[in-house]
């Protein structure tokens, strides 16, 4: 027990969104059921003000109407008297039914947005795998005497007080009005009723909608403190994800190796490198009697480029600077591959400069570009 309360008090960090998406899979998510009564509650509002008023003249006909002809039906014996029976019954559950079906709709379509209310709609096959932690007593009864258990039933218990409270005072006030209207006809009782049962509903819903919004927001909240994650899951976390640090460590240097390896290989046979000045550095191969266009044996920013002219200076391949060709080049070109046909005019230029230069044959660089010599 020590160690599981250590372990809770260490849960310090929120949630990542893996830990966040995994909980969700297993259908894991803040559920209220205010929002189900939220939408139970508007849905016999609705049903009392808009749906009642339309259906209880034409229902109370159907019914007047069943009570009118029941002297009249003759119900036979044996399979034709079942027969008479399954008739008769259809015709009333089917006037029943038009007239009613608006109500039904009416509960399914507040179900449902009750549900969507919530924004987080989870059918998760991880709630329907059977489990021994369901069925055991002892877990049912930690579940039925926990502190959650608990706050659910107090809280249960003070809702049916305050609805009882509204219903009697709401009750009380109608029976208040009702000795007190002169003329009152017995046909008038149903609808009075009926606007006072609205009324009550009203208010209701206003209370319980308050109940839900803060329901809501608390079983939000406790969901992602009781997701939270001490920093030994985080690491652990990353391991799974992105594996050891420490392989990924000498991952990242065998890669780096590799690299060097690379671009000792590659920079030798360059036949110019490309500056920007310091922070590109781009190695082009060029070939004479080969239909070919230049090829980008290597390239690099910052420390990768100071390396390739490090190797440039050390194996006495030229450098030229061209700041806006070195910088597109390095964006655009490829490894091994040939450069990009937009930019063969500019290098063609540069090649032609360095083969002069190793000819011997001295003149002014390409305009925008410089011989570079570092020391």
């Amino acid at each position: 027990m020590a160690d599981e309360d250590d372990d809770k008090d260490n849960k310090t960090e929120e949630p990542t969104e893996r830990k966040l998406r995994k909980a969700r899979e297993k259908g894991d998510v803040a559920s209220s059921k205010e929002a189900g009564n939220v939408m139970a509650v508007l849905s016999l509002f609705a049903i009392a003000s808009f749906v009642l008023p339309s259906v209880s003249a034409p229902l109370a006909g159907v019914l007047r109407n069943v009570l009118e002809t029941a002297g009249a039906v003759e119900i036979g014996t044996g399979v034709a008297g079942l027969r008479d029976l399954g008739l008769v019954s259809w015709e009333v559950l089917r006037g029943v039914g038009i007239l009613l079906g608006p109500l039904m709709a009416l509960m399914v379509v507040g179900a449902l947005a009750g549900v969507a209310l919530q924004g987080d709609v989870v059918v998760a096959a991880e709630r329907l795998k059977p489990k021994l932690s369901k069925i055991s007593p002892i877990s049912g009864f930690k579940r039925l005497f926990s502190v959650a258990a608990f706050v659910e039933f107090f809280k249960s218990v003070a809702k049916v007080l305050i609805v009882g409270v509204i219903a009697g005072w709401v009750v009380l006030e109608a029976v208040g009005r009702i000795w007190q209207t002169q003329g009152l006809l017995p046909e008038m009782v149903f609808g009075f009723v009926r606007v006072e049962a609205a009324r009550m509903l009203l208010i209701t819903l206003g209370f319980v909608t308050v109940v839900a919004v803060a329901d809501i927001l608390w079983k939000r909240f406790e969901h992602r403190r009781k997701q939270r994650m001490s920093m030994k899951d985080i690491k652990d976390e990353v391991k799974e994800t992105e594996g050891d640090p420490l392989i990924r460590s000498k991952r990242m240097n065998i890669r780096r190796d590799r690299a060097r390896q690379r671009l000792a290989q590659a920079v030798p046979r360059a036949t110019v490198v490309l500056t920007n000045p310091t922070h590109y550095a781009v190695a082009l191969k060029y070939e004479t009697g080969v239909d070919m266009a230049p090829v980008c044996v290597a390239k690099g920013a910052d420390l990768m480029a100071a390396r390739i002219r490090t190797l440039a200076r050390e194996n006495e391949v030229p450098m030229v600077e061209n700041r806006p060709l070195a910088r597109a080049l390095h964006d655009v070109a490829e490894l091994d591959k040939e450069i990009p046909v937009e930019h063969w005019e500019a290098v063609a230029a540069i090649i032609g400069y360095v083969m002069d230069l190793e000819r011997n044959i001295r003149r002014a660089p390409p305009d925008g570009s410089s011989l570079r010599e570092d020391p």
